[in-house]
């Protein structure tokens, strides 16, 4: 299959002039984490939302208000892109060995699509499916933070780690999950309520368990990957814990159906 047949052609962009607070809205409005930016109508550059928690996050614009920043200040310039002639197999290997959640598509100079790690989870249904389990692909090497840890620290985690969503677990349990989204939108709020000259020595007071998602939904390491990208799908998530006796086990992300389907395809 070519991409062409996966790729969402609703294309939704914003202009590298426009601030962060446009890139916000239009974020929340059409429930996306990721937009391609463009500049008189061409294609310049990628934001995400790991890309806007991230600079938010840092000392050097730890006080700056959204809307004083331009996307062109936090998007990614060296935006890769693929043929809509592409097959799927060689997209998914792309977007796996560059880290990437998602890749503008093109015909010759114009973007005609989108693709991203949800399209790819769409195609993870099915008998073959069926019969591949959670345990078989999920990640073991477990990366979590605890409620009463800083986010600052779980920001800077998930950098080094190149996650964008950590499990929050108390002594052995899973009490939360923390995303990228959570870090973007704390960032933005504590902005708007902490004077400017407060800021700096407050931002360490903030923690995990302030801003994390509680009651956070989990899988068992037994179920198909049919039914783990149908919870997906539903829900949302961009990842799911594992969780076996009480206890996480690991983590199944889009990443991972993203690799099984890169195999299968190979």
């Amino acid at each position: 299959m070519q991409i062409k047949n996966l790729m969402s052609e609703d294309l939704i962009t914003v202009d590298k002039d426009q601030n962060l607070t446009d890139a916000l809205k239009l974020f929340r409005k059409h429930n996306v984490s990721r937009l391609p930016v463009t500049n008189n109508k061409e294609l310049v550059g990628i934001i995400s939302e790991r890309d806007i928690a991230n600079k938010l996050g840092s000392s050097k614009y730890e006080s700056m208000p959204a809307s004083r920043l331009h996307v062109s200040s936090v998007m990614v310039k060296d935006v890769i892109t693929v043929p809509q002639s592409m097959r799927l197999g060689e997209v998914a290997k792309i977007m796996l060995d560059k880290g990437i959640g998602s890749v503008p598509v093109m015909d010759d100079d114009k973007m005609v699509g989108i693709v991203s790690k949800a399209d790819f989870v769409t195609l993870a249904v099915g008998i073959a499916f069926d019969k591949i389990t959670v345990k078989e692909i999920m990640s073991k090497n477990l990366i979590s933070v605890s409620p009463t840890e800083r986010i600052i620290h779980a920001r800077r985690l998930m950098l080094e780690e190149h996650v964008g969503r950590l499990p929050v677990v108390d002594e052995g349990e899973l009490v939360g999950m923390i995303t990228s989204k959570d870090l973007m939108r704390a960032f933005i709020e504590f902005r708007k309520s902490v004077p400017e000259k407060y800021q700096k020595s407050q931002i360490k007071d903030l923690l995990v368990e302030d801003i994390m998602s509680k009651n956070p939904t989990f899988v068992s390491k037994d179920l198909s990957i049919t039914e783990v990208s149908n919870i997906i799908m539903e829900t949302g998530f961009n990842g799911l814990p594992v969780v076996e006796d009480g206890e996480v086990v690991g983590i199944i992300t889009q990443t991972d159906i993203l690799r099984l389907i890169e195999k299968l395809e190979s």
